[in-house]
């Protein structure tokens, strides 16, 4: 499987987020999963990374032109693959992927989150976003994704778009067993009355 993971670039966020990057990489790698993700070397990125390459698994760094010429990207890649911006950054960690999943992060991870979300919803990418919920981190944000259901912004059925996970060793297990999304998602895509 060539999983997609969108994760924090901050360095100084908690142990226990990075510990649970790290793991994340490795059990992916252990699992045969190619991880393709945004290229960095520091933060969840690089954690994640670290993790899988210690496994002796495939990483696919995908990172825009302009990071590079800060030196952002993880020095290990070997399959670091540099493109011209952002958009197209995006596009590429989504395409091909079996899955995606979302670490904690900050409003890059969120925006690459709800970009997945949407096209979920759009009929776009069929695959499961699992989010790993490491120390309650997403909480709030399930909370106010129900909201918009409650308040009639998106379908009941739309909850079934994304699910969260508590650790790193639920994450294979959940995407294992979420269905494909529906095939009539166009059609259920408008909020019904």
């Amino acid at each position: 499987m060539r999983i997609c993971v969108y994760a924090a670039s901050s360095a100084h966020c908690a142990p226990a987020y990075h510990a649970a990057a790290r793991r994340l990489g490795q059990l992916l790698a252990e699992a045969g999963c190619t991880v393709v993700y945004g290229g960095g070397g520091a933060g969840l990125m690089g954690a994640v990374a670290d993790g899988a390459l210690e496994a002796g698994g495939k990483v696919i760094g995908i990172i825009p032109r302009f990071m590079t010429e800060v030196e952002w990207q993880h020095p290990g890649i070997a399959n670091l693959e540099v493109v011209e911006d952002m958009r197209e950054r995006k596009h590429r960690l989504l395409t091909g992927s079996d899955a995606v999943i979302a670490l904690p992060g900050g409003c890059g991870t969120l925006e690459e989150l709800f970009e997945a979300i949407t096209l979920k919803r759009l009929g776009i990418y069929f695959n499961p976003i699992v989010l790993v919920n490491t120390g309650g981190f997403y909480d709030g944000l399930h909370a106010f994704l129900l909201k918009t259901i409650d308040e009639k912004m998106m379908n009941l059925e739309h909850a079934d778009m994304w699910s969260l996970v508590d650790s790193p060793e639920q994450v294979l297990e959940r995407i294992r067993n979420t269905p494909r999304w529906r095939d009539d998602a166009r059609q259920m895509a408008s909020v019904k009355a």
